[in-house]
């Protein structure tokens, strides 16, 4: 079938609005007709190759819409579902096997290669492949195929429109929080960078009922939106304040939690800095390789942790609905930090989004 969609024909190229033939779904896919996609720092990192790329390309992988077709082995969903597509896993390494699917060993090549994992591709254009499949979905289009494995249903009464950021930056910053850190009534959090990311989990430590929530950034912006969705104190990083020496004030013996968005050597220092003992420190930001940082180790002796998290530590099946329930009780307000874009004007998203003017750009499709 003819689409509409976004594509990337080389390194850093603008976002070209073009039609391109979509393949039918195979017997265990799903047809999505999508909604909306947020758009994130991973689908700009991978518009500039930095990962390995193949271009042409459609990129997107926040995306929700509704089920329009199903193939033959589908049996969990069926045409008018409401879906969120999230992120790919083999369901066969030993991480997968254990319900560790977001650590799956193979995840890299089923999110980046541009293609299913036999090698075949979702898009093509006048006869040659357009690689898409980015994250299996690729949702900078207004239709697409998604397999059922990754694919979410659900609630009809959301507004599907938001939902495709809890796909990846929403579930990675509240999981965090909610599946990893779980934190009990009190505990004190802090949360280097208030992006979409820093915020969700923001979000999540204000429905645990954290207290003190302490924000840090550099956009005076972003931490304002923070104070209303939840933090009790913010931190402006660009002014001469001593974070840590901020935060011990504020805590007293220094945070029972710190979550670290930036992936800075220098910001995730004064993440793992700021604790008290027997604190836990979570990295969510995502460096380049060969990016370190160093601790000191009698600090570390008295018992706090540091460790990476991928995608919260999230079921999607399982974590999407839960968070989808707390937006509609209102305890999760994602809708605060979106700025929406038709996809005609996806250039100014990115562009927009890399300068820090907007904090969640969500991409609405044409229909």
């Amino acid at each position: 079938m003819k689409i509409t969609a976004a594509v990337v024909h080389s390194r850093s190229g603008p976002f070209q609005i073009e039609t391109l033939d979509l393949c039918d779904p195979r017997a265990d896919e799903l047809l999505v007709e999508v909604v909306a996609s947020g758009m994130c720092a991973t689908d700009l990192h991978g518009r500039d190759a930095y990962y390995p790329t193949q271009f042409p390309k459609v990129f997107g992988h926040e995306g929700a819409g509704v089920v329009r077709a199903v193939g033959t082995a589908v049996n969990n969903f069926r045409p008018g579902d409401h879906v969120v597509m999230s992120y790919p896993w083999c369901g066969t390494c030993p991480n997968c096997r254990t319900h560790r699917q977001s650590y799956c060993v193979d995840a890299f090549p089923l999110k980046m290669n541009g293609t299913r994992a036999d090698g075949s591709t979702l898009h093509s254009q006048n006869g040659k492949p357009v690689y898409s499949a980015f994250f299996q979905q690729s949702s900078f289009g207004n239709f697409t195929i998604a397999n059922e494995r990754f694919a979410v249903k659900v609630r009809n009464d959301a507004p599907l429109e938001i939902l495709g950021v809890l796909a990846c930056g929403g579930q990675t910053g509240a999981g965090a929080v909610l599946n990893v850190m779980r934190p009990a009534p009190g505990d004190s959090f802090v949360v280097f960078g208030v992006g979409a990311v820093g915020l969700s989990g923001l979000m999540a430590a204000s429905i645990a009922g954290c207290d003190p929530i302490i924000a840090v950034d550099v956009h005076e912006h972003r931490l304002a939106l923070a104070r209303q969705v939840g933090a009790t104190h913010t931190i402006n990083h660009s002014g001469r304040t001593d974070v840590v020496a901020e935060i011990r004030k504020l805590t007293g013996l220094g945070a029972r939690f710190s979550l670290e968005t930036s992936a800075l050597a220098p910001v995730f220092r004064e993440a793992v800095d700021s604790l008290m003992p027997a604190g836990v420190c979570v990295l969510l930001g995502s460096a380049r390789a060969g990016t370190e940082v160093s601790f000191e180790t009698p600090f570390l002796q008295n018992g706090r942790t540091v460790r990476g998290v991928i995608q919260g530590d999230s079921v999607p099946q399982q974590f999407i609905p839960h968070l989808v329930d707390h937006i509609m009780a209102g305890r999760f307000p994602i809708e605060r930090m979106i700025t929406f874009y038709d996809l005609a004007d996806i250039n100014r998203a990115a562009d927009e989004s890399s300068k820090g003017v907007t904090i969640k750009p969500v991409i609405r499709m044409p229909h």
